[in-house]
């Protein structure tokens, strides 16, 4: 399983969720909420508590749990200045939102 996450999307987190060198951001897979019934992206503080990946890049960890690889193989993980927000896309998954 490989993932990219850019430099300007470690900025991002970096600057608003105050991270330091050696912190651990973990991305999981999240269902979504009332109307949406998609799949997105979520992330917290810390490393998963089972078996995971992990990808060390500019001082951070970013961890991915075992049962959500599936998701995250291929994806790039960017940021987007125009709308300011980080963005996900994946290849292998057309819809992000809506995997089939």
């Amino acid at each position: 399983m490989k993932f990219t996450i850019t430099d300007q999307a470690i900025d991002f987190y970096k600057n608003e969720l105050n991270l330091t060198d050696g912190d651990s951001l973990s991305f999981f897979v999240r269902i979504g909420g009332v109307g949406s019934g998609g799949f997105s992206a979520g992330l917290y503080l810390g490393i998963p508590d089972h078996d995971y990946i992990s990808l060390q890049k500019r001082g951070l960890n970013f961890c991915v749990a075992e049962d959500d690889q599936w998701y995250f193989d291929g994806m790039i993980i960017d940021y987007n200045e125009d709308y300011g927000e980080v963005t996900f896309e994946n290849k292998r998954i057309e819809d992000v939102t809506n995997p089939s």
